[in-house]
């Protein structure tokens, strides 16, 4: 990442260098520290306001914006991005037999928790908005623990309602 798209640089608190240490050293196969939340929505959705929504907490928060690098001496650091792209993607199922759709809804669910993340490329995060019918979307939120743990993720979501 070149110097003109970083914002900041920070130290990384022990849980997150332990993360980290599990990460490097099982880099094969799932991913136990990934975080993934489906939630279902009933009634209309606007998917590019949402996404805007979801913009705004990214720019709002530099910790969403992290990845993890090492320095020469090989010492970890957080990198904080000044501009992040929001990986973003709608799937429109509503056309599909309802069980069907569902079906097709949870592989879509568990190949978004099946993808590792890259710590050294932010944002480790990742959102599907699932159309299920008019009235009936599944979000789907990725991230990494690093990140986000148990925590912050409801008033991560608190702060996204309110915007």
């Amino acid at each position: 990442m070149s110097r003109a798209r970083i914002e900041d640089v920070w130290p990384l608190s022990p849980l997150a260098e332990g993360l980290l240490f599990h990460a490097d050293f099982a880099d094969q196969g799932p991913d136990v520290y990934v975080s993934h939340r489906v939630l279902d929505v009933s009634g209309p959705v606007d998917p590019e306001r949402l996404k805007a929504s979801w913009e705004v907490l990214l720019a709002r928060h530099a910790v969403l914006r992290a990845s993890f690098q090492r320095r020469k001496s090989g010492a970890p650091m957080q990198v904080i991005a000044r501009r992040v792209a929001l990986p973003w993607r709608v799937e429109d199922l509503s056309g599909l037999d309802p069980d069907e759709a569902e079906k097709r809804a949870e592989e879509l669910a568990d190949a978004a928790r099946a993808q590792r993340f890259d710590l050294g490329v932010p944002p480790l995060l990742r959102l599907v908005l699932i159309k299920l019918a008019e009235d009936r979307h599944r979000l789907v939120v990725t991230s990494h623990h690093i990140l986000i743990d148990g925590w912050s993720m409801p008033v991560l979501m608190g702060e996204l309602a309110a915007v």
